[in-house]
């Protein structure tokens, strides 16, 4: 072990919560802010966080006594022996005691002239609560230290991945799902069903290492059974239906559903002209399904059916990003999402990890919330989706739109940098875990930074975020890419018009 330092008294401790050491001289840095440290106590081995180094000098102490040195003309350096008093001196939490393998609260505080070393990195990984057999989303912040997460506290209790837009988090999201498509099959591998707004994941369909196992649906094939919709399943979609309305609806369902097998929108409309229920009911029911009937999402099956959109250890992609309104977004989501949960219920289909982006469109908190269809069943599965293994990932850049409900059923938080105050303020609120030193770390982290928070750690743990290995999609590159893309293109399309005319 590499000793680094001596504990020290200061006016404030040490305490059972925080202590000092001055730095041993070093070559090179012996300590950086963020590292850990660790130190024999007398309940056992504590581990710290270094959460400040100061640097200070008794001669630099007194400004009259520098401004007047300076002000004469004489150099400190010449008079007195400066660089024999610079000196390092570190300010850490405690933040556990290790005991034959178990953890334990700090209740007892080091003693000045205890030695501090640099922390062997077994023990950090153990002390973490990291899985060899777990999900590795990089390395520890300075150390050569694997941040594996073990897969049921990561995603069984639900996970949201939270940043500003540029900060990496759909990056972050696809090093999570290429460690799900390449987990050991032995280990067993969930289902992969991803909700992509913007087509940011269609890239696992184009690497060869990927797919044959990564599927991707998209305005062109995806359509849903109408023959499948229940009165509840309608009222989900049209929420403005009143249950009188829907208790009239209920028996034209039920007497179409017995003499057909199958039908489309079309022939529901035209069922319900030709009930006899009340004109003004009628009118209104008409009017809500062909509004339905215009997103033309509505035929005579399931595109994907269940079974093809949930199968082990696949991907796969509804890409969105074709559908220009919302609602259209929200009304897939709501159905394939209601349909993933109803089947794993009845263990139809295999334990499923449903990643949402830009999960405050679909989930939205505050005024929103009443016109978000689809924000029911993300609450219905992140209230009730742990007891089935029905896994739920919220990606969002905007916290504090994203439901109250949904956001606090996520157990553990992955967040890269965020700097708006009303976000930071509504994840302290809505995260376990969250202490003042950690919130303040949030704005000051760099792209492919991530700090993990909750079930899946036994501490806030910064990691840097592994190189991905999949092929990244075109959409979302950078500017200066995108420009030198539309250069060459534009180049190429004039040589063809030269040589054409």
């Amino acid at each position: 072990m590499q000793e680094i330092g001596t504990v020290i008294s200061s006016p404030e401790g040490p305490s059972s919560d925080e202590f000092w050491f001055v730095i041993k001289e070093n070559k090179g840095i012996p300590v950086r802010k963020g590292e850990f440290v660790q130190l024999q106590a007398k309940d056992g081995l504590l581990v710290a966080r270094v959460d400040q180094v100061i640097k200070t000098n008794r001669y630099f102490l007194y400004p009259e006594s520098v401004s007047e040195y300076e002000r004469e003309g004489r150099k400190m350096f010449e008079q007195f022996p400066v660089e024999r008093w610079e000196y390092l001196i570190a300010h850490a939490f405690s933040l556990g005691v290790y005991v034959n393998g178990t953890q334990q609260r700090v209740s007892f505080p080091v003693s000045p002239g205890d030695k501090v070393y640099k922390i062997d990195g077994k023990i950090l990984s153990e002390f973490f609560g990291f899985d060899e057999n777990g999900i590795n989303i990089g390395n520890v912040e300075f150390y050569n230290v694997s941040a594996k997460l073990n897969i049921t506290k990561l995603l069984q209790k639900h996970l949201a991945i939270l940043a500003m837009s540029g900060a990496g988090k759909s990056y972050l999201t696809s090093v999570i799902i290429e460690e799900l498509l390449d987990r050991p099959e032995k280990l067993g591998r969930p289902a992969i069903i991803v909700v992509d707004p913007h087509g940011e994941y269609i890239g696992f369909a184009e690497d060869p290492n990927y797919i044959s196992r990564t599927k991707v649906y998209n305005k062109s094939n995806i359509s849903i059974a109408t023959h499948h919709l229940s009165p509840a399943n309608i009222a989900e979609l049209l929420p403005q239906i009143s249950p009188v309305q829907k208790r009239e609806l209920t028996p034209i369902i039920e007497g179409l559903q017995e003499r057909k097998r199958t039908y489309n929108m079309n022939e529901l409309i035209k069922e319900v002209e030709n009930s006899n229920i009340n004109q003004k009911t009628k009118a209104a029911l008409v009017a809500w399904l062909s509004e339905l009937n215009s997103t033309r999402l509505f035929s005579n099956r399931d595109s994907p059916s269940i079974e093809e959109l949930a199968r082990a250890g696949q991907l796969s992609v509804l890409d969105l990003s074709d559908f220009v309104h919302l609602k259209e977004r929200q009304i897939v989501l709501t159905y394939f999402a209601r349909k993933l949960f109803d089947a794993r219920r009845k263990e139809k289909i295999p334990p499923f990890v449903l990643f949402v982006e830009e999960a405050h469109q679909f989930a939205p908190g505050g005024e929103e919330e009443e016109l978000a269809i689809s924000r029911g069943v993300i609450e219905q599965i992140a209230r009730e989706g742990r007891k089935f293994n029905a896994c739920l990932v919220l990606i969002s850049q905007r916290p504090k739109r994203l439901s109250t409900t949904a956001l606090s059923q996520a157990n553990t938080n992955i967040i890269l940098r965020i700097t708006n105050p009303v976000d930071l303020q509504h994840i302290a609120e809505s995260t376990e875990g969250i202490t003042k030193d950690v919130l303040e770390m949030i704005p000051g982290l760099k792209v492919g930074e991530a700090l993990v928070v909750g079930e899946a750690v036994n501490y806030p743990v910064l990691v840097k975020v592994r190189e991905r290995r999949s092929k990244k999609t075109e959409k979302g590159m950078k500017l200066e890419e995108a420009l030198i893309k539309y250069n060459i293109q534009k180049s190429l399309d004039s040589k063809d018009l030269e040589a054409f005319m």
